[in-house]
């Protein structure tokens, strides 16, 4: 690897997911470049009321945020996308075109993308369209949070297949990856339960995109029983399927 490219499907996924590898790899004279696939913002009609008019100032004090770590960590920004968080699926042509602009543009030898863990949606579409690029370059997924027989799983793959790359961090990068979660200080409720043990990744996988990524409940639909209740601005209630739906019906143009 010399020149990669990391799909960021939100502002704080490349510290979660890969913090600690980004530091090794600088230090080996890898350049690392990143694309945020999303704001990291949900669109308006999906916040609190009386959130909805400050929308605009969240998604710039989200890219802010992104700007600074990804100056701590020595990647450099190139892109950020328009597009919500909880949006990435409906906007699947204009992403991989974006994507593959950039790899021509940065003459790009590597893709590194969220995995494929039922985590978040757009976690999962982003690695769809890295998916895109496994003929033509090397493509890795790195594990964030999903499910593990029903268990709460940071930073490791619910089901290893003998090809993953386990980083144990030392204490000094352990450390440093905290402070790069405190940096996103919009996300500070979300981000205090991130595990900063250790860090995965693996060759991606041959995935079938139209069905979960594993068998029982996903991480992204653990609260779901919440909308029985009300529905929560923080929690993203659309059906699995729909995503899936997405994906399966997509056809990249040659």
């Amino acid at each position: 690897m010399k020149r990669v490219l990391f799909l960021i499907p939100h502002p704080d996924d490349e510290i979660v997911a890969a913090a600690a590898t980004i530091a090794r790899e600088r230090a080996k004279g890898t350049e690392i470049f990143g694309l945020f696939m999303t704001s990291g913002v949900p669109p308006a009609d999906k916040m609190w009321p009386w959130e909805r008019k400050h929308r605009d100032h969240k998604v710039r004090r989200r890219r802010k945020e992104a700007e600074e770590a990804a100056a701590a960590l020595g990647m450099v920004p190139v892109g950020f996308a328009p597009w919500p968080s909880r949006a990435l699926k409906a906007n699947l042509a204009e992403a991989l075109a974006w994507i593959r602009r950039v790899v021509r543009d940065e003459n790009i030898d590597t893709l590194w993308v969220s995995a494929w863990e039922g985590g978040h949606q757009d976690h999962d579409v982003a690695n769809f369209l890295a998916a895109q690029f496994r003929g033509e370059m090397p493509v890795f997924e790195f594990a964030e949070y999903n499910l593990t027989d029903g268990q709460p799983n940071w930073q490791r793959f619910a089901r290893p297949n003998g090809t993953e790359t386990v980083l144990t961090l030392s204490e000094a990068e352990s450390k440093a990856k905290l402070a790069l979660l405190a940096s996103y200080r919009s996300e500070k409720g979300n981000l205090a339960a991130v595990k900063v043990a250790c860090e995965s990744h693996r060759p991606l996988p041959a995935y079938d995109y139209t069905r979960p990524p594993h068998d029982g409940k996903l991480s992204r639909e653990w609260f779901h029983w919440v909308g029985k209740i009300f529905p929560h601005p923080r929690v993203d209630f659309e059906p699995s399927e729909n995503v899936y739906a997405a994906l399966r019906a997509f056809k990249p143009q040659a």
